[in-house]
């Protein structure tokens, strides 16, 4: 199965044997593209805050951070297929929603099942007509037990933090249990701009930019090295 775009994503496993097991199965499936082959969690931390990973390759029995651990403490709009010697942990692994759960030694049909799996659920386009977000000029999140407008002119900035964001506004914040990529899907793209796996601001709102960042609201934003090309392009026109 063919996805419409290339799914980044990372190995993470000690063994390098492993990784190279993994590395050379993916190559040979369609659209999806390794960004790194890490041997720990650490490694793998600094790549995903510089990325955009769609999908982590993970294994579980791992010295310092285990592979239960960094999947809990990382963005949940990264999905997790787990590899590992290990039967013990698949019940753990799959309350984490993760999208498979592969026993070593890891055969190339028992991998491309479960990439399957992931571009059948979490990668499939949007089959809706159209953004409702087009039509509208407000939005609907959840918050202090109910439900609140905003109006998309009033957004300054939207700020992820794990498992949940702040929208910026002028003279007040939201805290809403959303991901980021739940509540950017709801914004018109033509006023928002995605500059980080973290951020989204409103174009109408940047009161500067470089190559490196950008200024809404007398914050300085990072624009991240996956997000930077499209962002100067889309910027270079106004």
């Amino acid at each position: 199965m063919k996805s419409a775009k290339n799914i980044l994503s990372i190995i993470v496993d000690d063994e390098s044997i492993a990784r190279d097991i993994i590395t050379t199965h993916l190559s040979k499936i369609d659209n999806i593209k390794v960004i790194a082959s890490c041997s720990n969690a650490m490694e793998a931390f600094n790549i995903i805050s510089n990325n955009k990973i769609d999908l982590v390759f993970l294994d579980i029995n791992m010295p310092e951070i285990s592979g239960i651990s960094f999947a809990k403490s990382i963005n949940k709009d990264i999905k997790i297929i787990f590899t590992t010697a290990y039967r013990d942990y698949a019940v753990e692994g799959f309350e984490l929603q993760a999208v498979d759960y592969l026993l070593k030694p890891i055969s190339f049909d028992r991998l491309l099942k479960a990439v399957n799996t992931y571009f059948e659920v979490y990668s499939k386009p949007n089959k809706n007509p159209q953004n409702l977000s087009e039509n509208n000029d407000f939005m609907f999140v959840r918050a202090n037990r109910q439900m609140i407008k905003i109006d998309f002119i009033d957004i300054y900035y939207i700020e992820s933090y794990s498992d949940y964001i702040k929208i910026h506004l002028e003279n007040k914040t939201i805290v809403t249990r959303e991901t980021i990529s739940a509540i950017e899907a709801k914004l018109p793209r033509d006023k928002f701009l995605r500059i980080h796996r973290s951020y989204i601001v409103a174009l109408n709102k940047i009161a500067s930019f470089t190559n490196e960042q950008i200024v809404v609201k007398n914050k300085s934003l990072t624009i991240s090295r996956s997000y930077k090309n499209e962002v100067l392009e889309i910027l270079s026109k106004y």
